[in-house]
């Protein structure tokens, strides 16, 4: 058995210090091994005791720079097809160890975790991401924009947890046939990070500064001796059987069993091509219930498998920057290519007969390209998509791209969209460790009868670091911009948004982590006559954050509103509100409980004026946990508004019921109701993993439509039960 040396690398030398790596990036050799390894999450083969580690971890918080309170060991070993992580987590109190999540890709962010990031071409823009927690679950996503995390990916890898007297133990095994890399890459980007929940700690191998997140790629350390990996042939074959059965209330049963087919080639280690035959996507959450009280359209996320792998790839410069927790979204967010206009229109499913993707890397050039038939329905004929983008990487953390989309989701139109992007990012800001991010894009959209004012272009300017944090955004979207395959809130407006705020972490103060002070400022002035249609100034004086968990995340925040409608405007049915000005003032509050307890919440209040009249709003949330099997959720999110031109109640109501027998077999529940359309659904979904790669989903969905608004009488609605099963063959 080979094993060779370890070493902590900083400006090309030799260093032991863990503190010291903070001024630059830490180096470690992966140990290569020719023994087997036993996935069983105790650690008991030799080599685990014989290899050296990567080296102490370094706290980021709460006691920056400082040696971590707990001792993390951790070992990485290497065959030709896998890569081994082995990780000692110790702990004086392993009766405190906090672990209450199995659910795949669930949230664990309220648990003791580990967290790996692999950045296997070394760009330091995007990384494949693992993590776990001391229950098992499996958690992997894909990292990209320095800053972003897809979970909804999913790899086929394997770990176990154990817990002991002195901890916890992870044990993980990652093929390199789910990584793509380059082919003679020595060297990969890396790190590690772990969570003591109870301690608000947050242990980092590199990068552990305020300044840096660890989803900060740029941050990541290195891991050396990386060559001869294999991917056999590069080829996973992936074949699917599916079957549904519908039951529409008034209307003849639907019955469906089809078998379908996903293909994955590596063309090379790098360059990945996807292919789908007939796809079925019934494993798929629904979507979480929104009630639109603006004038502008509502976002939802993409949750299709099929779409989200590589979907880095196709993240453009015209979205951003996020502002902090409990700030509003600016609104005007522009996405020239948002995949859940393929496949669903106006709330149904349109069969997704055969889709092609190929992403990667070639060199320092990031390519995708994705191409996808859909069949015809009584809505609309079949329809062919395609979305090409480029990314050509510039210094250490930017790029300077283009992307073009062709396609329209609608009945009898068609659609181009083209344009570029730029982003210009360092983490050495004016010769400090300091961060700062420069995006600006230009887009242009070409439809069926439109000609002129069919652009949108824009610049944003962040300075993202940890005590001081800013932005300034410019975006103008022209009256007949329509991306045919992509997202618009809102058109014919010129926003300005600029922010500031200033987060200091007071020393000996209330056992205080961290106090944030906001104030963001957004302007929206229309492009056809000149006028302000709306404008904001939101202010957060108070925003604190304790060791503890617990936090006042709004006491008493300002919002200075203004808005202008240009036509009447039906907020609610019935309830119509005159064209005209509209000045209001308002005030929110909120109080979050430590999730580490077994009995959590958080309570937000919203008080003052609002359109011509005035509102309360109330969002309540209860969560009660039986680590590790049981987490079960209930939250209400209402408006009672009163205006003179009439009075109505906005009211969500969710509550979701987690069930984990292991990581590899869980079970979910989601049930919504929402007093706009009256509907109550339930969705049951049950996830068993029988091994890495083979999958088998039920769901099972009901619908209840109510008879009258607030009446506790309804009428059942359409039933669905799917069910699917894939197996993967690797070649």
């Amino acid at each position: 058995m080979a094993v060779s040396t370890v070493h902590l690398a900083l400006d090309g030398e030799i260093n032991d210090d863990p503190a010291a790596s903070q001024a630059g990036k830490r180096s470690v050799v992966v140990t290569e091994i020719t023994d087997r390894i036993t996935i069983d999450g105790i650690l008991d083969e030799p080599i685990w005791n014989s290899a050296p580690s990567i080296g102490d971890l370094v706290q980021k918080e709460p006691d920056t720079g400082q040696p971590p309170s707990e001792i993390t060991e951790v070992i990485l070993l290497r065959d030709a097809d896998y890569l081994y992580i082995g990780v000692r987590a110790y702990d004086s109190e392993p009766d405190k160890v906090i672990g209450t999540q199995m659910i795949r890709d669930g949230q664990i962010s309220a648990d003791d975790r580990i967290e790996i990031l692999l950045d296997t071409f070394r760009d330091q823009r995007s990384a494949f991401y693992f993590a776990t927690t001391p229950a098992g679950a499996l958690i992997d996503g894909l990292a990209f924009g320095n800053q972003t995390l897809n979970t909804d990916w999913d790899a086929i890898w394997d770990l176990r947890t154990t817990r002991s007297d002195s901890g916890w133990v992870a044990e993980v095994a990652i093929p390199f046939k789910s990584l793509n890399f380059p082919a003679d890459s020595e060297v990969w980007g890396f790190n590690f990070a772990r969570n003591i929940y109870r301690k608000q700690e947050e242990d980092y191998w590199s990068g552990a500064r305020l300044e840096s997140e660890f989803l900060r790629i740029s941050e990541a350390g290195e891991i050396s001796n990386m060559t001869g990996l294999n991917q056999g042939i590069g080829l996973d074959v992936r074949p699917f059987l599916a079957s549904t059965w519908l039951n529409r209330q008034g209307e003849s049963d639907d019955i469906d069993l089809e078998p379908g087919l996903d293909i994955f080639y590596n063309i090379t280690p790098s360059l990945n091509l996807t292919g789908t035959i007939n796809t079925d996507f019934g494993e798929t959450e629904v979507d979480e219930r929104q009630i639109n009280l603006t004038r502008f359209s509502l976002f939802f996320p993409e949750k299709r498998s099929f779409f989200l792998e590589d979907v880095g790839v196709f993240d453009f410069a015209s979205t951003g920057p996020d502002p902090p927790g409990g700030i509003p979204d600016a609104g005007a967010d522009i996405y020239p290519f948002f995949s859940r206009r393929i496949g669903l229109l106006d709330g149904r499913e349109v069969p997704l007969e055969v889709g092609v993707k190929l992403t990667g890397k070639v060199n320092n050039t990031d390519i995708g390209f994705l191409g996808v038939r859909t069949g015809s329905t009584a809505l609309v004929e079949d329809k062919t998509f395609y979305v090409g983008r480029i990314k050509q990487d510039l210094f250490e953390q930017s790029y300077v791209g283009g992307v073009f989309t062709r396609g329209n989701p609608r009945a009898g139109q068609s659609s181009i969209t083209y344009g570029a992007d730029l982003s210009l990012a360092t983490s050495q800001f004016l010769g400090g460790q300091r961060n700062f991010v420069f995006n600006a894009y230009g887009l242009k959209s070409e439809n069926d009868g439109v000609s002129g004012d069919d652009m949108s272009h824009g610049f944003s300017a962040r300075y993202p670091n940890d005590k001081w944090d800013g932005m300034l955004v410019y975006r103008e979207i022209q009256e007949n911009f329509d991306p045919g395959i992509g997202f618009v809130q809102r058109t014919t407006v010129r926003m300005y948004r600029v922010a500031g705020s200033y987060n200091p972490r007071p020393k000996d103060f209330w056992n205080m982590q961290q106090m944030f002070h906001d104030i963001y400022y957004t302007h929206f002035k229309r492009l056809d006559n000149g006028m302000t249609e709306s404008s904001e100034l939101y202010i957060t004086p108070i925003d604190w954050h304790f060791r503890s968990g617990d936090s006042i995340h709004q006491l008493g925040d300002f919002i200075r509103g203004y808005e202008r409608l240009f036509e009447p405007f039906e907020i609610s049915p019935g309830v119509v509100l005159p064209a005209g000005e509209y000045n209001t003032t308002r005030h929110k509050a909120n109080v979050a409980f430590a999730q580490k307890r077994p009995l959590s919440g958080s309570l937000s209040v919203g008080w003052g004026q609002f359109w011509s009249g005035s509102s309360e709003d109330v969002t309540a949330r209860l969560t009660y946990k039986l680590p590790p099997w049981f987490t079960f959720t209930a939250s209400a999110n209402q408006t009672f508004a009163s205006l003179p031109q009439g009075k109505f109640t906005a009211r969500i109501l969710t509550s979701t019921f987690h069930f984990a027998a292991s990581p590899r077999l869980t079970f979910s529940n989601l049930v919504q109701y929402d007093n706009r359309s009256r509907n109550l659904g339930w969705q049951s979904r049950m996830r068993w993993t029988l091994k890495p790669g083979n999958d088998l989903f039920l769901s099972f969905n009901q619908g209840w439509i109510s008879e009258d608004t607030g009446s506790l009488r309804f009428r059942t609605g359409d039933t669905k039960l799917a069910a699917k099963f894939h197996y993967t063959l690797r070649y």
